[in-house]
């Protein structure tokens, strides 16, 4: 259900409104490629051994859970991969019944060219894929056309992720692709019994939960996590460089926008009670949250829209492009969030009146996140908008004669503006004569870096960490989940992170935690 929208070295200047001492963030990024690069170097025993060999200790076996469409999508480029075994599936949803999709053939069309099996069909309604079954389907038929001399053995099909952790003892990490209220259970779950895990966004829907996933990750240093999103993020490189030389003068606002949501976000709770889907055990798919009648509107593509399932727009695409600039700018706890949302309203016995909705996101929204100096870094505003709206077009884009793009980011300085794409590709200083003469070489290169999963699953055999480390997502973490508090009070909160409090709406604290159904406490599962 998940898929983006593509969704130098010199030192800073002496400009008297650059902050002393603020540089580009160069150190992450070297690391970073140092751990791309030590994964370049590693050769696997099954190329050693010749076509097909896999000695046991290279291999690790997986779990995949969660086997949706995006689920599917993102499982075909694992199943050539030598070193990593699928040797188990989940997913409270049996058949191919009832899923969504961006289109009704693709998905189906990319499974039949990678099984090269043009009649391949999905079962179920025969519309688009999805759920348990297809997903053993799909990896059993792959392992034995085109890896036989392996002799894998069946893949496992499970409704229940702790059924699947109990059963399976060989097991050595998971990847989840499930709706976003059970992200935080399976991470606990997972690094619990020591299974390495990596996990889409957010780690969580709720902060309180998510904080204790990054707190066991944090003290289970031999388990290997990974965010998936992180593989998503561009290089702050150029924008540092920037910044640094004082090109902007001092930083003042970042500013972010998307053009999510686009899937329907429901100002009324459903009235109707259509039947559960055959083979879909709708308790499963609850898990910890309060029990009600199945609706299709819950589930699928469009569980983001509500807050009990999923974590809106910002958790959905700002983890890919925002993560980079929290840790660029050392961006941690926010202490004022302030948000500004579209409203729905109906008529009833001939009055006008707006709908009271706390249950789902609105329609359009913008969220400013005021965040404190730290270091010589002053303090930063970021603004995140999606639902269409967008920041007013700045009057150096008057000049060009163009207008803000439909997605992308802008970082606003006392002396200037950088405008760059969703992911923080192609910055440019505005209006364009101000790039005349600019250096926009960077020293980072992705070109030749493995896959995100890749690094992940070198890690996994080196027992190390990779990019996107849940160890790292703290900051970005807190922000999704305080912009679906304030979106939920409607209200501008006033926030004490050293204390995961928020000050001025007591009662808006309980948005941070779940109330779990019993069973499902993170604590013991």
């Amino acid at each position: 259900m998940e898929k983006p929208i593509n969704g130098s070295d010199k030192k800073p200047g002496n400009n008297e409104l650059t902050p002393k001492g603020f540089k580009p963030d160069r150190r992450r990024f070297v690391e970073t490629v140092a751990t791309a690069a030590a994964a370049i170097t590693i050769v696997p025993r099954h190329v050693l051994g010749g076509n097909g060999f896999v000695a046991p200790s290279d291999k690790t076996t997986l779990a995949y859970i969660g086997v949706g469409t995006q689920g599917l999508r993102e499982l075909l480029p694992l199943l050539d991969i030598p070193e990593l075994q699928i040797i188990a599936v989940c997913d409270p949803q049996k058949a191919a019944t009832g899923y969504l999709d961006w289109g009704k053939e693709g998905l189906r069309n990319e499974i039949r060219e990678k099984l090269k099996n043009p009649g391949w069909k999905s079962g179920g309604d025969d519309t688009i894929p999805g759920g348990r079954d297809n997903g053993k389907a799909i990896i059993d038929e792959y392992y034995q056309k085109f890896r036989p001399d392996q002799r894998l053995n069946g893949c496992n099909a499970y409704a229940d992720f702790r059924e699947l952790f109990e059963k399976e003892k060989d097991l050595d990490a998971v990847k989840v692709m499930t709706p976003d209220h059970l992200h935080g259970l399976i991470a606990t779950a997972a690094i619990k019994k020591g299974k390495h895990i990596s996990i889409h966004k957010p780690l969580s829907n709720r902060l309180h939960e998510g904080k204790k996933v990054i707190e066991l990750a944090r003290n289970n240093p031999n388990v290997t996590t990974h965010l998936i999103p992180w593989d998503y993020n561009g290089s702050m490189e150029m924008v540092m460089k920037w910044i640094g030389e004082g090109k902007i003068g001092t930083l003042k606002e970042v500013h972010n926008w998307s053009n999510r949501p686009v899937w329907p976000q429901y100002p009324t709770l459903p009235t109707d009670t259509p039947p559960i889907p055959k083979d879909f055990n709708w308790d499963l798919w609850l898990g910890p949250e309060a029990n009600r009648p199945y609706h299709p509107y819950y589930t699928n593509m469009v569980f983001r829209g509500w807050y009990d399932f999923g974590g809106g727009s910002m958790a959905d695409m700002g983890h890919y492009s925002l993560w980079t600039v929290f840790k660029a700018l050392e961006l941690e706890s926010p202490t004022i969030i302030e948000p500004n949302l579209s409203h729905v309203c109906g008529i009833k016995d001939a009055t006008a009146f707006q709908v009271k909705n706390d249950f789902s996101f609105p329609m359009a929204c913008s969220v400013r996140f005021k965040y404190p100096a730290k270091g010589s870094r002053p303090a930063v505003d970021l603004c995140w908008y999606d639902g269409g709206m967008r920041p007013p077009v700045p009057e150096e884009l008057f000049e060009d004669n163009k207008e803000l793009p439909a997605e992308g980011m802008m970082f606003v300085g006392d002396k200037g503006k950088i405008l760059a794409g969703f992911h923080v590709d192609n910055p440019t200083l505005i209006p364009e004569k101000r790039m005349k003469g600019i250096e926009t070489e960077i020293l980072s290169t992705t070109t030749d870096r493995p896959t995100g999963f890749q690094l992940f699953l070198n890690a996994c055999r080196n027992g190390k960490q990779c990019p996107g480390s849940f160890t790292e997502a703290m900051p970005i973490t807190e922000a999704v989940n305080l912009y679906a508090v304030a979106l939920r009070v409607g209200h501008l909160l006033k926030y004490d992170g050293s204390n995961m409090k928020i000050t001025n709406i007591p009662d808006a604290n309980k948005y941070l935690l779940r109330e779990y159904r019993m069973g499902w406490n993170p604590d013991t599962i």
